[in-house]
């Protein structure tokens, strides 16, 4: 008697167990689906052509086929997956743009991945090409650890690995180069 006492208790809980497995499998399937809508963006934006103006006066246009934005995330930021052409205006109505196959920004921290085919065009046709790029907003600083090559508006070309500068060059520090350089005495 002790022996069917012992299969029924076995018997019942494997009907137990057998149950709660599959009770959990729709609320898993739940769990899965607000987890897909959280890991989508908030929103798209699609042929985005954005102007950021100061005193009426046009500071910088941003254009980009897609922005999809993740500001509900945890870490906010915003993806450009087809990239990004930017011009920035100076007072002196100079321009100065900045091209990338892809790009990220990070909301919190102001600061810009830009990848793939990364190209600075400034006002006095000094030109910067590289894979990767950071850009800090805050600090308007720039800089990589990739390989990059400079040309300068007087011919002088430089080919290194890894830099930063300000945003307008004007400081440059770079790792390790090789290039042309023309001094003047």
């Amino acid at each position: 008697m002790t022996l069917n006492h012992s299969v029924y208790l076995k018997s019942i809980a494997v009907v137990l167990f057998t149950a709660m497995l599959f009770a959990c499998e729709g609320n898993l399937q739940n769990v899965k689906d607000m987890e897909k809508d959280f890991l989508e963006p908030q929103s798209k934006v699609y042929d985005l052509n954005l102007f950021y103006t100061d005193s009426g006066a046009v500071k910088a246009n941003l254009r980009s086929p897609v922005m999809l934005d993740y500001s509900n995330r945890t870490f906010p930021f915003r993806e450009f997956p087809k990239g990004i052409e930017l011009d920035f205006f100076e007072a002196d109505s100079s321009k100065n743009t900045v091209y990338s196959d892809y790009a990220v920004q990070y909301l919190e921290t102001g600061l810009i991945d830009l990848r793939t085919n990364v190209k600075i065009v400034t006002s006095d046709s000094t030109i910067l090409t590289g894979p990767q790029l950071y850009w800090d907003q805050q600090q308007e600083w720039l800089f990589t650890d990739y390989s990059y090559n400079l040309q300068l508006p007087n011919g002088a070309r430089n080919q290194g690995e890894g830099f930063d500068s300000d945003q307008k060059f004007s400081t440059f520090n770079s790792r390790s180069n090789t290039g042309i350089q023309y001094i003047e005495e």
